[in-house]
């Protein structure tokens, strides 16, 4: 299970990659939440993770979100003949 918790607990043992793991993915969860878009953010700068690198995370999850919706959109057309 994926929790703030979790990631604080990484966090306070020292172990910035997996805190930034968690943390990552709880902002695809809830990219809304300041707190954890803020700490993902001091994150990557402690693990030295620029910015255009996230973004090209995200463009991947989103190339793939688009493929997996054609994916379904045919499988509905298919579904309906």
């Amino acid at each position: 299970m994926i929790t703030k918790t979790l990631g604080e607990i990484y966090l306070k043992q020292g172990d910035l990659r997996k805190a930034y793991e968690i943390f990552k993915a709880l902002a695809a969860q809830d990219p809304s939440d300041q707190s954890i878009q803020k700490k993902l953010i001091e994150l990557s700068e402690s693990l030295g993770i620029s910015p255009s690198s996230r973004q090209q995370a995200d463009h991947s999850r989103e190339e793939r979100i688009r493929m997996l919706k054609r994916v379904l959109s045919n499988i509905r057309e298919r579904r309906r003949r």
